[in-house]
């Protein structure tokens, strides 16, 4: 059974210095990058978005917890899609899980959270954002004041130059607002096709370590059939495993019309890539 959660935000909050009162503004991603931070001390966390809003700022933060985790061999798969909804219950298991990893891994004495986060202060990216709505309810509703009162002055005054320059103010609101909810439907795109992107690399790297796997046998066994006939003067032809072992070698290096075989230096960064994934 897992802290709950008054345990595990009195820990966060002591050990990152921060103010949150509810789990699932940990959805931003931001303070499980500082958390790892606290472990390995090598995570950029001058790229982390503390004051994250948007879901594609909390994707880039989940992106460098994925390196974080990738460098370090954690063998932890992070539910991103999940996390960036900033739902209590799969913030909630996520964040049990971080501190059973914590307790196993922190190397002990005193972690510097404020220091290393430069200055942004103690207030959780989850608190600002309510303030923010607030906040732009309230302009909102001081300018929708603004304008009720000068379309008011407008219909005393009629075809003056000032109707028609309040006229004007109005179409450009108008497709100020629409800009505004065009850029928010674009960053949502955007930040679901980085989750497919991702998915869809995570998906070819495991078979690509498959395939590896399997190349790696299969040359270690052709290996062993040729020490094999050597000693008992034999031709490979006369092994019964070397033509199956050549014909999965044949397959292995096939290669479809179109196809390009990537230059050997994007082969070596390739299978580096494999060896790290998590």
């Amino acid at each position: 059974m897992g802290e709950s959660r008054t345990e595990l935000l009195a820990w966060l909050n002591d050990l990152l210095q921060t103010r949150y009162t509810k789990i699932e503004q940990a959805g931003t991603g931001a303070v499980y990058c500082q958390i790892f931070d606290s472990i390995y001390g090598d995570v950029p966390v001058s790229k982390v978005k503390f004051e994250a809003k948007l879901e594609y700022e909390y994707v880039g933060n989940y992106k460098i917890l994925q390196n974080v985790f990738k460098k370090h061999k954690v063998d932890k798969i992070v539910p991103v899609d999940r996390l960036t909804k900033c739902k209590l219950q799969d913030n909630l298991e996520f964040m049990q899980w971080v501190k059973r990893f914590w307790d196993q891994n922190y190397p002990g004495g005193e972690y510097d959270a404020l220091g290393r986060r430069k200055g942004l202060g103690s207030v959780p990216t989850g608190a600002a954002t309510g303030n923010r709505s607030s906040t732009t309810t309230s302009h909102a509703s001081t300018t929708s004041g603004r304008v009720s009162s000068a379309a008011g002055g407008a219909k005393k005054a009629t075809k003056t130059p000032a109707s028609r320059s309040v006229s004007r103010g109005g179409r450009a609101s108008v497709l100020d607002n629409h800009s505004a909810t065009m850029i928010i439907d674009l960053n949502k795109q955007i930040a679901e096709l980085k989750l497919t992107v991702d998915g869809l690399e995570k998906e070819r790297d495991f078979y690509f370590g498959k395939l590896r796997e399997i190349e790696i046998d299969v040359q270690e066994n052709l290996e062993g059939v040729e020490l094999t006939c050597q000693e008992t003067d034999r031709t490979l032809e006369e092994h019964e495993a070397f033509p199956i072992l050549q014909s999965i070698q044949t397959i292995l290096y096939s290669t479809e019309e179109g196809f390009e075989v990537p230059p050997e230096e994007e082969e070596l960064k390739a299978v580096e890539y494999d060896d790290e994934t998590f």
